[in-house]
Order: C-alpha cells, then structure tokens, then sequence
C-alpha cells in the first residue's frame, strides 16, 4: 500500500519539453523608422535616375510610385512597352471563358433552390437501375 502512497498532481511531462522557448524579439520603432527612411532613399534614386533620362512619362510613373509605395502590375506592362503579354488566342479564351461564367452565374439566379432540387431528382430519376446503389445485407 505503501509504494501507492504517493500520487503527484499537476500535467504529464514529456521528453525535452523541460527547456522553455524562447520569446520573440520585438521590433521597436526605431527599425520600423530605418526601414521606412531606406524606402524612401530608394525612392528619390529611381526619380533623379528617371528625371536624368529626360523621361516626361517617367516623371509621372515616378509620382504614382512615390504615392503608392510600388508600380502595380499595370503600370509595369506599360512601362515596359506592352499592354499584355498574351497571345490574340489567349484573350479570346479568357474572355469566353469570363461569358460562360456570367452566363452561368445568371442561370443559378433565375432558379430557386426548390427548382434546382427538382430538377437534380428528375434528372436522378432519368439514369438506369446501373446507378442505383445496390442493398447489402439481409432487409
């Protein structure tokens, strides 16, 4: 009875969870202010780069850099000379594709979901006994 005596309380422990972790190290404001001045310098480089090569177009994408951090995707293609850098094929298919799509969607709109139900049954009622699920077991 003796060796029952004793019963420790608390967790479980496991192997190697005796070590704690370590806590993450929080940024002060001072990086923060770092990173944002770097930003900033890179800024002023590309615009005395853009304004050395007598760019009139340059001047205006540097201002909608300067405003929105980055060039967007959009203004990039531009920049590099080409709207899009797909084929003829390519964007009749996206646009086909973007029709099906509103097409579909206008289809479900019309329809209730009582409609649909009724249809998904008489279209179930159409197929063969072949995709009926079989009875397994006695009953």
């Amino acid at each position: 009875m003796s060796d029952y005596a004793f019963v420790p309380g608390g967790s479980l422990k496991f192997k190697g969870q005796g070590e704690k972790k370590k806590k993450k190290k929080s940024h002060s404001s001072s990086d923060r202010a770092k990173a944002s001045d770097e930003i900033n310098i890179k800024l002023k480089e590309k615009e005395r780069v853009t304004r050395a090569s007598g760019s009139a177009s340059g001047e205006e994408e540097t201002d909608a850099v300067a405003r929105e951090g980055s060039p967007s995707r959009r203004e990039r293609r531009r920049r590099d000379g080409g709207e899009d850098h797909m084929t003829e094929a390519e964007r009749r298919f996206l646009e086909t594709q973007k029709k099906r799509r509103e097409q579909r969607v206008k289809e479900m709109a019309k329809k209730t979901h009582k409609e649909r139900v009724q249809e998904l049954n008489a279209k179930l009622d159409s197929l063969s006994e072949h995709h009926d699920l079989p009875k397994i077991g006695p009953g």
